[in-house]
């Protein structure tokens, strides 16, 4: 059972990995942890569109209930709504019931700070010891939680209407959404429309079987999507992920966006208003984040792969913005947690004040090349093996980022050295300022990587 918690949340196959029993041990562990060790009494649960969805939230809250703590249920909703619910309570925690962007067999649970900063790994592991030794509280009947419902959808679409309708009233502005069946059917569509843009619904159906469209926005999933707007002339089109924590982005040109372009444009943005700022980017993340926005007055820093880290450093360091490579952004001056409704509406915002098309501000992001490589590597050595080429290239090269594997910066781009944390491999990524030199460090830290794995399991 212990592989179904990850670093940063939990998930595992229906019927496999995962039960009754056991999502009802999840629960008595959760309300274990936060009734006795740290102290919290009440949090927000809400859950996905997936079959397996709703039974996990019966068997989640009864454990809940049996520790003591008091349980506001959203219902079926997207991962924001859930969220939001939590932050405009003060509630201690938010809960999330879903697998994201996987098939729908599986399920799995996010779990937040009530603020929306995502739960750190070392709780994770101390949610985990609790259900494998099932040390459990119990409290007495008189003391058992208070469960009660509430949808929050209201309040959630008025909320983003609030900050965005100023600027998106009136204008006339269109585009495509495909929330492939997914939770974000529940709740996108309305934002945009409250908020004054008219939208071009695909797969808006809840599909709990993800028959029409996989959970995970791959551009090979979204033809219909891009035809769309090429079509329709729309201004962009906007594809979610299975929760709603992630987006990709296709621009009126029917280009898809990778996510660091994407958050350069929206932090570019918040830079030119603020005047400055911490903005946070993962080691795997573009160096065409520091190429634009330090000369406009950003301090850029590099954090570690995971929502999580996104999220607990963006407090820390009041960032102004965040974004992840896999699709996850954060702009912390509305809420913490990686709701993605912000692509859309910060897209139609700056669209909206500057006058111009999001294809020649993508235009205006330097891209380079990019490329990437695994390694196989037994589990109980691959760690060891990147350990020992910290060290080697600590005494090669002067701008080393040890903090997630070991990432080194060079004058022509940067190589990242980092392992899986489910597969036995090594994964390397690499960006260059150039072709020729893309080619020169994926050969040169590829044979490097090669020889070290070869030194270390013969």
């Amino acid at each position: 059972m212990d592989q179904i918690f990850r670093a940063y949340d939990i998930r595992g196959i229906w019927g496999q990995d995962l039960d009754v029993q056991t999502c009802l041990d999840i629960g008595r562990g959760l309300g274990t942890l936060m009734g006795r060790d740290l102290g919290m009494k009440g949090l927000a649960l809400g859950f996905d569109v997936r079959k397996t969805s709703e039974t996990f939230h019966g068997a989640l809250v009864a454990g809940l209930l049996s520790c003591g703590i008091d349980v506001l249920s959203t219902g079926q909703c997207g991962f924001g709504v859930a969220m939001f619910a939590g932050w405009r309570e003060g509630l201690d925690a938010s809960c999330y019931i879903t697998a994201s962007h996987l098939e729908p067999e599986w399920n799995g649970l996010k779990i937040y700070f009530g603020d929306g900063v995502g739960f750190p790994s070392e709780h994770i592991e101390a949610l985990r010891d609790l259900v494998l030794n099932r040390d459990f509280i119990a409290v007495d009947w008189k003391e058992t939680g208070t469960y009660t419902e509430k949808s929050y959808l209201e309040e959630y679409v008025s909320f983003w209407k609030e900050r965005y309708g100023p600027y998106l009233m009136n204008k006339g502005f269109k585009i495509g959404m495909d929330c492939g069946g997914g939770a974000m059917c529940l709740s996108a569509p309305y934002v945009l429309a409250a908020s004054g843009a008219r939208v071009e619904l695909i797969n808006g159906e809840v599909d709990p079987m993800f028959e029409k469209r996989p959970s995970e926005p791959r551009p090979e999933n979204l033809g219909e999507l891009r035809e769309a707007v090429i079509d329709g002339g729309l201004e962009f089109g906007i594809a979610f992920d299975g929760d709603g924590d992630r987006a990709v982005v296709v621009d009126d040109k029917g280009r898809f966006m990778t996510t660091d372009r994407l958050g350069i444009i929206i932090s570019r943005d918040i830079i030119e208003r603020k005047g400055g700022g911490v903005v946070l980017a993962n080691v795997e993340s573009s160096m065409a984040i520091e190429d634009v926005l330090v000369p406009m007055g950003a301090e850029v820093k590099r954090i570690k792969v995971g929502h999580t880290y996104l999220t607990l450093e963006a407090k820390r360091t009041k960032a102004v913005f965040g974004v992840e490579r896999s699709g996850h952004l954060i702009v912390p001056e509305h809420v913490l947690f990686d709701d993605a409704i912000f692509a859309p509406l910060e897209l139609l915002r700056i669209i909206s004040l500057g006058g111009r098309k999001l294809s020649d501000l993508s235009d205006e992001v330097p891209q380079y090349p990019s490329g990437s490589r695994t390694f196989s590597c037994p589990d109980h050595k691959k760690f060891e093996v990147v350990d020992i080429l910290k060290d080697h290239l600590r005494a090669r090269f002067d701008r080393i980022d040890d903090q997630d594997g070991v990432r080194v910066d060079t004058m022509d781009g940067w190589v990242l050295v980092r392992c899986s944390n489910t597969s036995p491999v090594i994964r390397m990524t690499v960006e260059a300022r150039s072709d020729e030199m893309l080619d020169a460090l994926i050969t040169e830290f590829g044979n490097m990587i090669e020889a070290e794995i070869a030194a270390c399991v013969k």
